[in-house]
This record gives C-alpha cells, structure tokens and sequence, in this order.
C-alpha cells in the first residue's frame, strides 16, 4: 500500500490509526430487548402492566355471564394473574407495553388494526389490552402456545394494520422513541444470470448488441453454469468471441451477489439503546433509518423484530363502514356483530363468497356449498384446513358434520376436546390438551412435545412416545390407548395449525361476510375501491356486482369521485336493482390527479351544464383536448346534451371558443345584465351518426379496461348458464389437461405456417373479465377457422394447458355462439365426451411442447423456448395470478343439498369435492429474497425428485412477485415429511396445496 500512495504517507498512517482504534465484538445468544418510556413515577414497567391490564379486565368483561359469576371472575383473575407472572418472569413487560401503546395510538387516531395475528391472541393480556379482539377464555385459547414458560423464547406478536396508513403507525414509533432507536429492516436483492450479465457488460463497455445477444439465450430460470451445459448456443458464441466469454466468466462470478437494497415489508426493529451501538444504519428511502443487516442477522445479535403488517381488508372494512355511515347515518360495530347471524350464513352456504377475506377462493366456495356452515366454529375449522396437509381431511369433515359417516374418537375421553372438529385434530391447541389430559404434562410441557413431535426425527419419537406412554399410565390409561393416541399426534402434529390465528382471521372473514351480506353496495364499492389498480379484479369485482344487481355506472364528471363511490339508486338503474356503484375519475386513462382535482374543485359549487360550461369552467391546462375526449369516450359525459359522437365531433372548436371567450373575459369585454354574464354566442352540435353499441363497448374497454355498459355475450348469459361453461378467469383453477367448455369474444387472431406448411392459429378470446390465448392447431383451424373473425362470439371445447400461472386453451371444436344451433353443439359435444372418456388431441406431442413452452408466437416464427426443467432464478416472463376461480354455475346447484347416498349424479355434474379436490390441487413453493440462492434452490430441487407424484409444482419468487410452472419431471406427491423438509429449506409457511 505504501508503494501504491507514496505520495499520502499521512493518509496511510491515519488509515492505520483507525484501524487500530476498532474493537468491535459481537455477542450472540442475548436479548436486546426494547423499554418503554414513560412509566409513572413510583412504578416499574411490571406494575404498569399490572394496572392496566386490571383496568382492561373488566372493562372487558364487565356485565358478561362470567363477569357476574363469582367462580368466572375468580378464573379470569388467576388466568390473568398466571400471564402476567410468565411475562414478569421472562422479562417481556416492556414489550407488552410497547405494543399496547402504538395500538392505542392507532385506535385513537381511527386507524383500523386486525383482531390478532398468529399465536399471540391465546393472551388474555393482550385481550385485556386491546392488543388483540379475540376472547381467549371463550374460544379455548392456550396462552403457552404464545409464550411457553417452559422454553424462554422471543415474543412475537405480529399487528396487521389498514395497508393504507400503516406508516403512520411506524411513525409515531420513531417519534416515540426516536429516530436513533428505531429502524426499518433492508432487504437484499440479488444479481440473477440475466441482470449479472448485463451489468458486467455495461462495465465492461462491451456493445449492447453482443451483451444483449447474449442475455436473451439466457433462461430466465436457471444459473449462468446450468445454461451454458444445456445451451450449445451460448456455449458456441462464448468459444467464438473471446469478450463473450470473458464477461460470462465475470458474470458467473458476480451471479448471485447482493444487487440493491429495499425496505421489508413489515418489519421494524426498537432498541433501548441508540441502534448504532448494535447494527450499522443507513437511510431509508422515505427517510428514515434502515439497518444494513438483514432479519436474520438482527434475530442473531438479539434485536427484536416487531412486524407492522398491512393488510388491505382493513381497509376495505374501514372504506365500507364510513360509507354506511355516510349513505344510512348508522354506525356499526364489527367487534359486536351477531356471529349467528342468518343472513350471513345463508350466503356463505350459496358460496357467494366473492371479495370474502379467506374464502374468495374458488375451492373454497365450492367447499361452503358442500358444508354449508350454520356456525362460526365452521369458519374457524374451514381457515385452519385450507392448507398443505389438512386439507385433504376437508371431505371427512364435511361428511361427519351432516352425519353422514360416524364420528370417531381415538379415546372417549378425548371427545371434549375433538367434538367441534369431528374427530379430526385440526389446531395445534388440541394436541396439547390431549398431552396434558392423557399424559398429565402441563401446558408448558405439552408444547415441547408438539414442536418435538413435528420434526419428524426417528430418536425424537422414540423418545416423546416412551415420555407419553409413562405419563399416560400414571394418569390410569392403557399402554395400548396410549400408542394409539400418541400415533395419531405423530401423524397430526406436522398438520396442526395455531387455533388463535385460526380464529382471529375467521372473524375477519365473517366480518368481511357481513357486510357484504347487510350492506352489498357500500362493500362492493369498497373492494373495488382496494383495487382499483388491478384492472383483472376490478373486471370481476364488476361482474360479481352485476350478479348481485348492483349498478355499476359509468364515470360521471359531476358525480365520480377519484375512487369508486356508492350512490343511491337512480331511475337510469332501474327497479330491481340493490344500489349502485359509480366508477372513479381515476379508472379512466388519460386522465390525471391534477384533472380530477380541477373537476372536482369546480363542480363544488354548481354541477357542469353541458360540454361548453365544462370548457369554460375547467382549466383547460390540465384538463387538456386528450383528457377531454378521454373523459367522452369513456362515458363520463353521458349526462351532457349530445351523444358521444357528437361530443367528439365538437370538441376542438368548444375548446377553442372556450379559450377565446376567457381572453375576453380577461379583457373586461364582456356584455353584463345585471350582475350576470350572459353568453351571447353557442355552438350548434352537428348531425353525426352516433356510435353503433360495439364502437362505444370498445371505447369503454380502452379507456376503463372492461365493459360498462354491457357486454356482447350478455343476451346470452342465460345459454351460457344452461350449458354450465367456465369463465376465462376461472381457468386457472382447472386441472391441466383437463376439458372445459368456454365462450368469449375474439379480440384478435393470428395465423402462422408450422414447419409442415400447414396453417394454425393463435385466437385471443375475451370474456366480462379475462382474456385466454387459444391455440387452434392444423386440424382444429381447417375444420373452424372459417368461423374466426373479429369480434365474434365462440364456444370453445378444449384441452386447459397450465403454463407458469398463464392459461392456455388448446382447441378441440368451436361453434358460433350467436347461431341457433350452438346449444346442440355443446350437447352433442358433451354426449361425445361421455362416449369417449379420454378424448383424442388432435395435436401432436411436440405441437403440444411448443405451445406448453411458447411465450407469444409470431407469424414468421413458431419456435418455441424450452420448458421448465428444474426450480431456478427467477421466470422471465409470467405474471402471479391475484385471484381464485370458482366452478362452473348449474341449474342443479341452486337446489337444496340432498343426503349423498340419494343423490343420483346427473350426466353433466361436477365430480365429487372428495375426488375432484386431488386433480385440481397444485403445490405452491415460495421462495423469498433471502433464500433466491443457488444452493437453496438446488436442495429444492433434489428434494422434489425424491417425492414424485402427480401434483405439479409452482415456485412463487416473493422479491419480484413471479411465478414458475416446472415441467412434469418435478411433480410430486405431498406429504408432511417432504412440508417439513421444504420450509426447514425455505422458512417457515413457504408451502401450501392449492
């Protein structure tokens, strides 16, 4: 170095100086617990606890049943004296109090906070201080799943707030407690092959041409080594450019490293302590501090994490109760809705279950059809189910409840703890109530053997079953009940969910089923609001309004707000309808914040009259000619003299009289009558031909997104139903390779040549709410491509081809929908299919390659990239599915539930829940941002290969919201083993069945 700055000695010895003064040592295995502040005089953070979780008692409880009787008061008191005495004794009454104060901030500036999240709603200290909504005590909650005295660990009590004003929350923490002692948590994202080879080439000043030559033979999901041994391509251009290959080399060497920072979702770390005594900070990017370790890393050096979660129902409750309040002057309060309530219920066992926080998924409205629920208790079981695992059990438990087969208990004395759940061991809480009845362990005992158990390790077993078996004798029970009980927990104990969590998101749900129940139009109005920016669920949010005959109106520029809005019912609505829902200015493209903010400031004081008041009212700077026509072709001038053509046709000289009209008026030119100004010219509207209902549809699908004032496939709608044909958007839920009937729109078609000469096509078909790529091979395209044209309406028969989340359709027949034989085809079709079981594809199998691997074709090029072959970086092209289908509608499932074994299935009904579940299932794998690796990934990929099966698998990459399809050599076969070995991979709940 000296001979490197020869001419900076000084430097050097400063640098050494430095270096010398460093003694930095880091302690692991201790707890850097946060404290708060202020405490009143004369009282530790423990009795500060104490008081307010007395006072909380019974202002909770005060007036209830167990409040007035002595022996539940008694109980209360004890388990509250019991909670605080472990939290004393753990050194968390900081921490409490921590939490209680930054949700009583929330509380008390209106923002909206869930009723619990994970374990932490078993404490009836955190119920007592409002902490979290869900009684322990009622719904048999265990406080030592939360905290177990028995085995010190670090509190975790994660908070979901309203995703929209959660920051406020994190910032009144950092005011708190200052900035120095708070921080939000980084996040590394790593350098992919694809980004690392266009990085090192930017540096290395290699053309774009060659680097990008190069990146685009790159597999979006496999490493720069595994390309290059499957790619000659690459491999060949690196051997013949020597630059190539040296900037692969780097590349290679870089792939993998850490290539930005962000911010982590939800959490944030509190410190007694300036934090720099502990981590390195820097600036976040909304200002505050970020520390720059990771989570991990703080967990490692003791720092607490505290998660401040948003969570978008939330806010969507909150939208929809100020509505309500605002549209019927009633208040209501979710924390005492009737939990029996009928209404909700009834709609819950239609599956109506659009928007229903939990149960919007198409499996589970069909699984709500099934069990028709009457109790909350259902939907507490119903959330804890609907997992890898469990969820096979849902047609067992379905079938217990409506007694249809008998219930079955490992032991009689066992059926208190069960009898809600029908035999089945759904929660972990019941697994340690079985210990502690059976075995006598306490609680605390009992969840160190469930987390013993789960592991799965042959040693543990032996162990906890020898453990078992002795307590289970000196309780009087058998040594062989007790194997048989000690069996089943082993086989359960990896399936068992947190009853607590269970529960607390039940409420959400039943929460989020109420009021669409009692008050459709504000909650609907209130969801599409939530995603206004997904124009996929806005579609179907739509639609679903439409279904449950609520207007949904055109934007209106005296009426729309920026947001979607509820609005009483209109006489343009007509008489059967439940309310209606106007579209926001915001929904409409072209137009921006500052337009809508001019709309709305100057229609405060008088409505716009027509086209000419609006031009000369508005500033015509920001509310220019294209956010004008923008406004017409979408509908939102509806309300004005003239129709749309001749509105467009008017426009340009209406702006400019406009103009010159306010140059006069600035110019004191005006004529006065009194103290009015009167216009004393106008413009004629000329006689244009208005548009034809198509034009004016297309319009409102290019400026909305979607169809508003109706759709082509609407007089069809009862065909439709008759034939009982899938949805586009509910494709994604079928099985691969299975077949459905369908009907859209065609948008747009293309046709190629394959390298036989002959021609196929690639169809875009549309429906109220998605859109599918259909593919109609040689055979298929002979026989109906004369049928093809833009705009027509089609029933498709096909084959469901799943690819990365994207649906394909691989035709088999096509008829015209709006010819009169179209029934018939759909009948005969289906008569076919019943005569030949597995029906022929007329495709040949490297067609069928092509088209699973192919991302879009073009008329000059049909080859398609190779499918996914292993689990890898990240796909290159594909897009997460943000919604659930539900089955197709039928005449027959609208009739009363009928006993199975009366119940004859008719020709065209649905298979079975029980048989149906399998084929439709897929295994969702989530890989997060810490864990985007080359050596986690391929463990993964090891690990799939030792489980095949039938099931596919999906990995869902969390940093960049994409997902993977991989090919059929990585499906597999579920199982607790092969759960628990993926999330002792990847991190906990990183894999589900869907």
């Amino acid at each position: 170095m000296r001979a490197l700055f020869a001419h900076r000695q000084d430097a050097l010895d400063n640098t050494l100086k430095v270096a010398e003064l460093c003694n930095l040592e880091l302690e692991f295995g201790r707890s850097i617990l946060p404290q708060f502040r202020p405490i009143p005089d004369g009282l530790t953070a423990g009795e500060y606890l104490d008081a307010l979780c007395r006072e909380g008692l019974e202002r909770r409880y005060a007036g209830t049943p167990r409040w007035e009787d002595v022996e539940g008061r008694q109980a209360l008191t004890e388990r509250l004296e019991y909670e605080l005495g472990v939290i004393g004794t753990m050194g968390y009454s900081d921490y409490f109090l921590i939490v209680w104060d930054f949700i009583r901030f929330a509380h008390e500036q209106g923002i909206a906070t869930g009723p619990g999240r994970g374990s932490s709603a078993g404490s009836l200290v955190a119920y007592v201080l409002e902490i979290t909504d869900v009684d322990p005590i009622h719904y048999g909650l265990l406080f030592e799943r939360f905290l177990n005295p028995e085995r010190v660990s670090m509190p975790d009590i994660d908070i979901d707030f309203d995703d929209e004003r959660r920051d406020e929350v994190i910032r009144y923490v950092m005011h708190k407690y200052g900035e120095d002692h708070v921080a939000q948590i980084i996040t590394f994202g790593t350098m992919a092959a694809r980004a690392a080879v266009r990085d090192v080439g930017r540096v290395m000043n290699v053309p774009y041409n060659e680097v990008d030559r190069a990146a685009k033979m790159i597999s979006g999901h496999l490493t720069l080594p595994e390309t290059l041994a499957e790619n000659k391509e690459l491999a060949a251009l690196a051997d013949k450019f020597p630059r190539t290959k040296e900037m692969l080399q780097m590349a290679m060497r870089v792939e993998g490293f850490p290539r930005h920072v962000s911010t982590h979702a939800a959490g944030v770390v509190i410190s007694r302590e300036p934090l720099t005594r502990y981590v390195p900070l820097q600036a976040g990017a909304e200002g505050g501090a970020l520390t720059q370790y990771s989570m991990e890393n703080l967990e490692s050096i003791g720092l607490l994490k505290m998660d401040f979660l948003g969570l978008r129902t939330l806010s969507i409750l909150g939208r929809t109760l100020r509505w309500i309040e605002e549209s019927t002057g009633e208040r209501v309060d979710l924390r005492r809705l009737p939990l029996d309530d009928p209404l909700t219920y009834e709609m819950l066992c239609r599956g109506e279950t659009a928007g229903i926080f939990q149960f919007d998924a198409a499996y589970m409205r069909r699984v709500l059809k099934e069990l028709q629920p009457s109790q909350f208790e259902d939907m507490i079981s119903l959330n804890a189910l609907n997992r890898p695992g469990p969820i096979e059990f849902i047609p067992k438990y379905i079938a217990a409840k409506h007694g249809e087969i008998a219930v079955e208990y490992p032991h009689p004395v066992l059926e208190p703890i069960l009898r809600d759940t029908y035999g089945i061991i759904v929660y972990q809480e019941q697994i340690m109530q079985i210990a502690a009845l059976m075995a006598g362990f306490s609680l605390g005992e009992a969840d160190l053997l469930r987390r013993a158990v789960s592991k799965k390790k042959r040693e543990v077993l032996d162990e906890e079953r020898a453990h078992f078996v002795r307590g289970s004798l000196k309780q009087g029970y058998g040594e062989a009940d007790a194997n048989k009980v000690y069996d089943m927990i082993v086989r359960f104990a990896d399936y068992g969910f947190p009853r607590a969590h269970a529960t607390a998101y039940a409420l959400v749900a039943f929460q989020t089923a109420y009021l669409k129940a009692h008050y459709p139009m504000e909650f609907m109005a209130a969801m599409l609001t939530a995603w206004m920016g997904s124009q996929r669920k806005t579609a179907e949010y739509v639609d679903e309004c439409r279904h449950m005959k609520i207007a949904v109106l055109p934007p209106d520029v005296n009426e729309s707000g920026v947001a979607f809005t509820p609005v009483r019912a209109r006489e343009e609505t007509g008489d059967d309808v439940a309310g209606a829902i106007r579209f926001g200015l915001a929904a409409i493209k072209n137009v921006g914040t500052q337009a809508i903010e001019a709309i709305m400031r100057e229609r405060e004081g008088k409505p716009f009259a027509d086209l000419a008041d609006f031009c000369r009212r508005v500033d015509l700077r920001v509310c220019n000619k294209r956010v004008i026509e923008s406004l017409i072709m979408g509908g939102a001038m509806d309300a004005f003299p003239g129709h749309r053509a001749q509105l467009l046709a008017v426009l340009e000289r209406q702006i400019e009289s406009a103009l010159k009209w306010r140059k006069e008026r600035e110019d004191l030119q005006l004529h006065l009558f009194g103290f009015t100004e009167e216009v004393n010219w106008t413009i004629e509207y000329p006689e244009v031909t208005p548009f034809t209902r198509m034009q004016q549809l297309t319009m409102e699908r290019e400026l909305l997104g979607m169809f508003i004032s109706g759709h082509p496939l609407d007089e069809y709608e009862g065909l439709l139903q008759e034939l009982g044909t899938e949805p586009l958007h509910q494709l994604a839920e079928a099985a691969d390779n299975s077949e459905v009937v369908t009907a859209g729109m065609v948008v747009s078609f293309k046709t190629f040549l394959t390298k036989k000469g002959q021609t196929m096509a690639y169809v875009e078909l549309e429906d109220r709410v998605d859109k599918v790529e259909v593919v109609m091979f040689p055979d298929c395209w002979k026989q109906y491509g004369s049928m093809v044209a833009k705009e027509r309406l089609l029933l498709v028969q096909g084959r469901i081809q799943q690819q990365d989340e994207a649906v394909k359709l691989l035709a088999g027949r096509v008829a015209p929908l709006d010819e009169p034989g179209a029934r018939e085809a759909v009948l005969h079709w289906r008569r076919s299919a019943r005569r030949e079981p597995v029906q022929r594809n007329t495709a040949s199998p490297s067609q069928n390659a092509a088209v699973r691997a192919s991302a879009s074709p073009t008329a000059s090029n049909a080859t398609a990239r190779p499918a996914a072959t292993a689990p890898g970086r990240r796909p290159a092209e594909s897009s997460p599915r943000d919604t659930d289908a539900a089955t197709s509608a039928s005449a027959a499932a609208a009739k009363p539930r009928q006993p199975r074994e009366a119940a004859a299935p008719a020709p065209q009904a649905e298979p079975r829940l029980a048989a149906a579940s399998a084929s439709r299932q897929r295994v969702f794998v989530k890989i997060g941002a810490a864990r985007e690796n080359e050596q986690a990934l391929s463990s993964l990929q090891q690990l799939l290969k030792q489980h095949p099966g039938a099931l596919d698998v999906i990995l869902f990459y969390e940093r960049d919201q994409r997902t993977l399809r991989l090919s059929d050599q990585y499906r597999i076969k579920p199982s607790p083993q092969l759960f628990q070995d993926i999330e002792t991979l990847l991190g906990p709940q990183t894999v589900r069945v869907k």
